[in-house]
């Protein structure tokens, strides 16, 4: 029954195993070959499963799953820091106690021998004193509306009755849907009852897309921490006095001051809303801190004036250096909107401020002569730094896009030109930045292109 070259019959894994490896600060991870020396807990059968109670065990306890030559080699928090996985005891900023982290690391020893309370009271823990909890709205298989609630949580109060609070408070004065989908049941017998009658199903998934979607609500609901953290420091860094939760961030994009236009993106707390994107076109004209003025005072006149259904933003972000924040300010100062605002500038990523801080109210101006601006040059790994790059990044990726837009709307001239198929149009595009450009190029400048010969050019300038 064991025949000796059966192959088929033969498998070469093994199950997997869970290791704290034998290490100053002890490294933990799913393995089929565990270290010497290693503690290790197992075997079983299903990697998958495995995996998930080992990120949870990390995401409640920190302790960090890189091997020890990554460990050795590290001079920065890597991206597991960044994500709540690791406490990062490889790098001294961090301030990692040797003796805490290896407390934790026994609690956890004790959770895989059968003391599971281990896990769980340090997560009922922290519960106390805040929760937050996200909502996704799904219509038709699609996600359609999200957002992230702050609620007051009593000493000892469980998920169960906290979500409970929650969907009553929510829920009095909204339209019900037709289901809700929670993470742990509702610890509230009235609240379920509640809902029964008015035909709403509550539901724990467990598996499928249901599952998904809650678990995606649980990663919203622990971003609100970290979208949080960033947004203290920034009004830390800043000198504002509440936590920066609305941003929005403005660019301009044009070539040689033909196709301009302006994007105005936002973002609550670290994430882009963008039901609140707007753009405008703006006047021709190749002038960068003309065009930024014309598009703030576009915006604050809205603001002022009542015609902008969005919220004051607790913060303006102008992608540039001095001369566009001075632009800005002008702007604000000629409308009367008094919202904080700072640029920053590309390439050196430095932070530019009003001289009296961003929520000064004097005026700005375009000469550098005339304006003492204050300029910060954070570290490269702050969160307020990553924050604001976000915005900045996000305004000039939605102004570009606009713009490309408007320029390839204009080319169709090129169309009817004969000679001239799609690849030669965008190289004409790319070279000279609009058709009118293209008009105004000399037979020589248009023969630089490739794909333009002698005839072609002749006759661009003929039709053009």
């Amino acid at each position: 029954h064991r025949p000796r070259y059966n192959v088929r019959l033969k498998d070469d894994k093994s199950y997997p195993l869970v290791q704290l490896t034998d290490h100053e600060f002890p490294r933990i991870e799913v393995t089929r070959d565990p270290e010497e020396g290693a503690t290790v807990f197992g075997p079983f059968t299903d990697k998958g499963r495995l995996e998930t109670v080992v990120k949870a065990v990390r995401e409640t306890y920190g302790l960090r799953g890189c091997s020890d030559h990554k460990f050795a080699g590290r001079d920065r928090p890597c991206l597991d820091h960044d994500i709540g996985l690791c406490s990062a005891p490889c790098v001294p900023e961090t301030d990692v106690d040797r003796a805490g982290y290896v407390a934790d690391a026994e609690a956890i020893e004790r959770f895989f021998e059968g003391e599971t309370g281990i896990l769980a009271d340090p997560l009922e823990r922290g519960m106390e004193g805040a929760a937050a909890v996200a909502r996704l709205h799904s219509e038709d298989g699609k996600l359609v509306d999200r957002d992230r609630h702050t609620l007051g949580a009593p000493e000892g109060e469980r998920a169960g009755a906290v979500l409970a609070a929650f969907i009553a408070q929510y829920y009095a004065e909204r339209e019900l849907p037709d289901a809700v989908l929670c993470s742990d049941p509702p610890d509230d017998a009235d609240l379920a009852a509640w809902l029964d009658r008015e035909g709403v199903a509550l539901r724990v998934p467990g598996a499928g897309r249901e599952a998904t979607l809650v678990d995606l609500a649980l990663k919203n609901a622990r971003q609100r921490d970290r979208a949080g953290d960033e947004g203290r420091a920034l009004a830390d860094a800043l000198g504002l006095d509440a936590r920066v939760e609305r941003i929005e961030g403005f660019d301009v994009s044009h070539a040689g001051g033909t196709s301009a236009v302006g994007s105005d993106v936002t973002f609550v707390d670290g994430d882009p809303e963008k039901s609140d994107y707007r753009r405008k076109k703006l006047d021709e004209e190749n002038d960068d801190y003309a065009n930024m003025r014309a598009l703030v005072r576009w915006r604050a006149d809205r603001a002022v004036e009542g015609r902008d259904e969005r919220p004051d933003p607790d913060l303006l972000l102008i992608d540039g250096g001095e001369g566009q924040l001075g632009a800005a300010r002008d702007a604000l100062s000629a409308a009367g909107w008094d919202v904080p605002v700072v640029a920053l500038a590309k390439e050196e990523e430095l932070v530019v401020t009003p001289a009296g801080g961003p929520a000064s109210t004097a005026s700005g101006t375009s000469s550098r002569a005339e304006r003492s601006d204050g300029v910060y040059d954070w570290d490269d790994d702050a969160a307020h730094l990553h924050l604001l790059q976000r915005v900045r990044d996000e305004a000039h990726r939605f102004a570009v896009q606009y713009h490309r837009t408007l320029r390839d709307d204009v080319s169709t001239v090129l169309d009817d030109v004969p000679g001239i198929g799609p690849q030669t149009r965008r190289r004409l595009l790319r070279r000279f930045g609009s058709v009118e450009n293209v008009r105004a190029a000399s037979r020589a400048e248009l023969e630089s292109v490739d794909g333009v010969g002698e005839a072609t050019a002749r006759t661009l300038a003929e039709r053009l």
